[in-house]
C-alpha cells in the first residue's frame, strides 16, 4: 500500500453554548469527505455554563498536511477555536 493514514483527534471550540453541534459535525464530515479523509467519530465533552467542545477524530492520508484540514475547519460558522490533540499514523 502506497502511503497510510494518520488518524488525529481535533478539539473544536464553539463560540455559544447555543451553537448547533450536530451541524458543525455535519461541516465537518463535508471538509474532511472533500480531503479524501474519512470522519471516524464525535463526542461532546462538556467545559462549562453549558458549553461544550466537539472532539473529533478522522483519518487523512499520510502525504496531507493536518493544517490544511485545520484551516477549512476554523472556517465552520460558530466555530471559535481548533485544537489537534493527537495524532497517530494508522497501520494495518
Amino acid at each position: 500500500m502506497a502511503g497510510g493514514l494518520n488518524i488525529l483527534t481535533i478539539r473544536l471550540m464553539p463560540d455559544s453554548p447555543s451553537t448547533d453541534l450536530v451541524k458543525v459535525k455535519e461541516d465537518v464530515a463535508e471538509i474532511v469527505k472533500k480531503l479524501d479523509g474519512i470522519f471516524h467519530s464525535s463526542k461532546e465533552e462538556p467545559i462549562a455554563f453549558g458549553l461544550k467542545a466537539l472532539i473529533i477524530i478522522v483519518a487523512i492520508k499520510e502525504e496531507q498536511s493536518p493544517d490544511a484540514l485545520e484551516t477549512d475547519l476554523g472556517k465552520i460558522e460558530h466555530v471559535q477555536s481548533i485544537e489537534v490533540t493527537d495524532v497517530r499514523r494508522a497501520f494495518g
